[in-house]
Order: C-alpha cells, then structure tokens, then sequence
C-alpha cells in the first residue's frame, strides 16, 4: 500500500516535469539548501547562547529574533525537500539514511518544543549574565547535534545512490 502511495507520488505530472526539468530540480535543490541555511544559521547562535555564551544578551531578545529565521528556514526546508524526496520517492523511503535523517529531524522538532515549554515557563526570571540552566545547555546542546546530523545524513542520501 505505502509503495503504491509513493508511486502514484513521483508519477505526478509536475513530480515528473520537476524530474526532467533542467533548472526546476536544481532551483529546488538550491531553495532546500537556503532553507537548511536559514534554520541552521538561526538556530545555532541561540543554542551556544542556550550553552553559556553571549550572556550579556537576553535569551528573549536572541529568540524573538532567530526563532522566526529558524521557523521560516524549516518551513522552507521542509517544501523544498518533499519535492526533492518526491522525485524518487519508492527509494528514498526505502533507503536507511533518509529513515534516520526523519528520525532525527523529529527527535530535534521535539527538542525545540520541550526547550521552548521550558523557555516559557522560566520566561519571566532574569536571564543575562547567569548561567543558563542545565536543562537548557543540554537541550541547547542536543540541537546543535541533531540539526548537524540531519544535514550529515541529508547529504549521505545524495551519495547513496
């Protein structure tokens, strides 16, 4: 049943348009890449802020501004690569590195979501010139991990062929 599902997927006309185009594929790939830049350039500067540096700046104040960067890289990130993933569907499902980037990607969405539950309930303490919580280095942490991993595993998918 999901093999027949992402058959009829990368047999839609557009996804084959998209598959023979010979700047339409390559755009994408370069709208997938600017997305992945966007989220991680973002979030990377909150998480070592997360990790004690920059202290001088509030968590509040870095957030307000990378998290819509983040948010708008991810969202980029995310049309652009089902596209891609939508040209050889049946393989990439099938395929351990796509697997583990989608795990990945997920485990690192759930970071952000306990991180920013967390954020919030602490919101209203001071948050310059201390160190942040244990909590909040390991998550700061985990992130600059897991959206390294994606993008590793990301590129593996390409070279897997």
């Amino acid at each position: 049943m999901l093999t027949d599902v992402l058959g009829d997927l990368q047999n839609l006309s557009f996804v084959m348009e998209l598959h023979r185009s010979r700047w339409a594929y390559p755009l994408v790939n370069a709208g997938h890449i600017l997305g992945i830049a966007l989220l991680f350039g973002a979030i990377v500067p909150l998480d070592l802020r997360l990790l004690g540096l920059w202290r001088s700046v509030p968590i509040g104040t870095l957030s307000r501004v990378l998290l819509p960067v983040a948010l708008s890289g991810l969202l980029i990130a995310i049309a652009m690569g089902g596209l891609l993933f939508a040209v050889r569907a049946e393989k990439y499902a099938a395929m351990a590195f796509f697997q583990i980037k989608a795990l990945v990607i997920l485990a690192a969405l759930t970071n952000v979501m306990l991180l920013h539950i967390a954020a919030e309930w602490r919101a209203s303490q001071a948050d310059t010139d201390v160190a942040p919580p244990l909590r909040f280095r390991v998550a700061g942490l985990m992130s600059i991990g897991l959206w390294t991993c994606a993008i590793v595993f990301g590129r593996m998918i390409a070279y897997a062929e």
